[in-house]
């Protein structure tokens, strides 16, 4: 049986014709509203002899494949005499550049229209016209041709010719793969305990159509888990690409094991890890243009050759799309985005799904995507998304650089010159209503102000004129372009926060209520798997998440014995913030008893470093003997590394780490056997009060009668397990939990407490001294 192909028009042009150098120059964005608009527009003006938005597909058959090409034509013109085919594309160029420089790419999805077209309905002849819309402007501008069948055959047969040299290797590999996918065993002689469930529940999910969240205690496995059954999906080809969403370098890494794992037995998968432009480039400081960057000269003359030589491996992993990126002096970030096509499997940060300003319009622009999403440490992603749907400005840079471009750019200085007037005013009204404040409408009378500068801007940045000023406009183009992309899907979920930073205003669209933007979002997918060892409550997520009402759950507790885990309640101590200076000492001596206990490696963790820090003089005066060390604010990966090293095995002293909730060390670290015997988890993690806290309560309270749940409670409690986590990561590690607040003896915090755990209650010092011995001795 011949292999049947699919491709679409545009990414057969896309793939095919590419030449020359990359050049990212700034072409302007029109937003897809404007662009719809404009089709309409258009094609509304047209006489009753045409039909606008026309699928087509079109199948050519060779000896080894039978490949569909399908698109969708903008319109016909069917007349007695003619019958013309046209493509519209909108643009902020100026229209007189596509008369000195024609389009290949344009041209080339046109001819591929026109010559499926000819073919099917018997035409000799048929007329092509390229329409191109200013949106600025308005103008219109129409360029045609005539084609006979002959010479579009020609063209169409020397695409598909180039096309399916690739299409043969790519089939080639799809056999093996799905070959190995189907000989492909659980890689372990046998499942932890929760894991075969888990992997049971996926796979259900993802043949289902559906979404499912998991918490999942650490030492199940969640990661082999949760990629085995969606591999086994894609040969079945019951999905066709997995997406591992993750927050952390150190998720990636361990879904990059993962697959290894599975690769030694016998699996053969495309895997890429997406890196940040930023973090990838070979010349940050250059700009994609052929004149300052060496990987942007002739770039399309060697993708091709690059593309064929990677894809004899299959882990394309950052370092190994750096070493052929260098080799082929082709730039990797791109290049990484051509081999997500290919890939079987990316790992990439949530925002590469999600983000509205960067999400991966080739694979997410039309919803009902054949992809499954496994989205690791799905905990995170609530504040993520509230970060991904939000947007800010300041209005320092703003004033700043209008002076830089005083007597440059008149217009622009002029139209920030009116933004900078409106701000002016929003801080007035701060300074009189104290240093923030929150709105529940939009700034509808800022957004004209942004937007003119936005049209001004564009039409300048077009020019691509180098200046040294250029960069900073242009980044000050996108802070402003992202924020009225926000702007524009603003509704009741959002709020718009005024804060006063010294002579400083920051104006913020706050996303209180993310479901709805990443509901939307899920549509892009089949199936969405959401798992975390820390999703409590499990309703709370599955609101907050955007997630199906018929969504399903699942909770695996912990694989590892009870015993070897010991978590003690000091519930005779507050923590309240009115109550911290008089308790800090009391707090302190608890800490000296839990770490007097046994020699070993412990970490504390604070609900802030002021608290942090008033505990930590108190401990320190106490007990000088003990040595410590110290979280700081916005350590670096060096001094995180060296923070996380102190935690060696056969440390000769005890060593008690001070760190914060929900930061670096509360979350994504392993301290294996001896590394960590011990931690204290100080208040109950609840988020600081804040104007967005405080309107997230004010929300919820209004929607769900759970406005404290959603914007104290269940974060806070989160942050605590997440803590306490970073005990027991073995079945071999034996360690204690210490949790030290009054309100640990409440129903409304008992009641999130893991089952697992039987935590015991030390009414006094005495007391947890004596249990704390108990555990230790047995």
């Amino acid at each position: 049986m011949k292999q049947e192909l699919k491709i679409a028009v545009r990414q057969l042009v896309h793939h095919t014709l590419r030449s020359g150098d990359l050049v990212l120059e700034f072409l302007g964005s029109v937003r897809p509203a404007e662009a719809i608009r404009a089709h309409q527009k258009i094609q509304r003006s047209r006489p009753q002899s045409y039909d606008a938005e026309i699928p087509i597909s079109y199948q050519k058959e060779t000896d080894q494949f039978t490949l569909t090409i399908s698109g969708r034509v903008d319109g016909i013109f069917t007349e007695p005499d003619r019958t013309v085919i046209e493509e519209i594309k909108t643009t902020v160029r100026s229209l007189d550049s596509f008369e000195q420089d024609e389009e290949p790419l344009h041209w080339g999805q046109l001819k591929i229209y026109a010559y499926m077209y000819a073919a099917q309905q018997g035409l000799d002849n048929i007329d092509a016209q390229l329409v191109y819309y200013q949106i600025d402007s308005g103008q219109i501008r129409e360029f045609k041709q005539r084609f006979t069948l002959a010479e579009l055959e020609v063209f169409f047969n020397d695409l598909i010719a180039g096309y399916l040299q690739w299409a043969a290797t790519i089939a080639n590999w799809c056999s093996r793969r799905d070959e190995s996918i189907l000989n492909l065993e659980f890689p372990f002689t046998t499942y932890r305990p929760g894991q075969r469930s888990m992997a049971v529940e996926v796979y259900r999910t993802i043949k289902n159509n559906g979404q499912l969240l998991i918490q999942a205690a650490t030492g199940i496995g969640k990661t082999m888990a949760a990629a085995f059954p969606a591999i086994k999906a894609i040969g079945e080809s019951i999905s066709s690409k997995i997406f591992y969403l993750t927050a952390r370098t150190t998720g990636r890494t361990v879904a990059e094991k993962a697959l290894d794992e599975l690769r030694t037995k016998g699996l053969k998968i495309k895997s890429l890890t997406l890196t940040a432009k930023d973090k990838i480039c070979f010349n940050p400081d250059s700009a994609c243009h052929p004149d300052e960057c060496e990987y942007a000269k002739g770039h399309y003359d060697r993708i091709g050759e690059a593309l064929r030589t990677i894809f004899h491996q299959d882990a394309f992993t950052r370092d190994v799309i750096l070493d052929a990126a260098k080799n082929f002096r082709i730039c990797p970030f791109e290049f990484s985005l051509d081999l997500s096509i290919w890939a079987d499997f990316i790992i990439c940060d949530y925002n590469y799904a999600f983000d509205p300003r960067v999400f991966l319009r080739r694979f997410f622009q039309e919803e009902n995507g054949d992809y499954t999403f496994l989205i690791d440490e799905a905990h995170n992603l609530v504040d993520r998304s509230r970060e991904m749907f939000s947007a800010e400005l300041f209005k320092q840079p703003i004033l700043d650089f209008r002076r830089i471009i005083k007597n440059e750019l008149p217009r622009v200085y002029k139209s920030l010159g009116g933004i900078n007037s409106w701000l002016v005013k929003a801080r007035k009204k701060c300074e009189e209503s104290g240093q923030s404040r929150a709105e529940k409408d939009p700034p509808d009378d800022f957004f004209p102000l942004l937007r003119q500068f936005s049209q001004i801007t564009e039409n300048w940045l077009s020019l691509n004129i180098k200046t040294a000023y250029r960069e900073a406009l242009l980044e000050l183009f996108f802070s402003i372009s992202g924020f009225l992309k926000v702007a524009d899907q603003y509704d009741n979920s959002y709020a718009t926060c005024y804060e006063k930073i010294d002579k400083n205003l920051k104006i913020k669209l706050f996303c209180i209520d993310p479901s709805g933007h990443l509901s939307r979002a899920l549509n892009r997918c089949r199936a969405a798997i959401f798992f975390s060892a820390t999703m409590t409550p499990m309703n709370y997520f599955k609101t907050i998440l955007g997630c199906e009402d018929h969504a399903d759950q699942l909770i695996l507790p912990s694989p590892f014995p009870k015993e070897n885990l010991g978590v003690f309640v000091s519930d005779h101590v507050s923590t309240l913030y009115r109550h911290r200076s008089r308790t800090k000492s009391e707090v302190s001596r608890t800490i000296s008893i839990l770490v007097d206990q046994r020699q070993g490696n412990y970490l504390l963790f604070f609900p802030s470093y002021e608290y942090m820090t008033m505990v930590y003089e108190s401990f320190h005066s106490e007990s000088p003997q003990i040595e410590t060390i110290f979280q700081t604010p916005g350590m670096s990966e060096f001094e995180r590394d060296a923070f996380l090293d102190r935690f060696a095995q056969e440390n000769p002293e005890t060593l008690v780490g001070f760190a914060v909730m929900g930061g670096i060390f509360g979350e994504g670290i392993d301290l294996v056997g001896k590394r960590l015997c011990g931690a204290a988890i100080v208040g109950v993690g609840l988020p600081a009060i804040s104007l967005e806290n405080d309107l997230i309560r004010e929300y919820f309270t209004q929607a769900l009668d759970a406005g404290f749940e959603f914007a104290y409670l269940y974060p806070g409690i989160n942050r605590v397990l997440q803590a306490a986590g970073r005990v027991i990561r073995t079945e071999n590690d034996l360690g204690v939990v210490l949790l030290i607040d009054q309100r640990y003896a409440t129903y409304r915090y008992k009641s999130l407490i893991p089952g697992h755990w039987e935590p015991v209650r030390a009414q006094n010092e005495h007391q947890l001294a004596n249990y704390l011995q108990k555990f230790w001795n047995q």
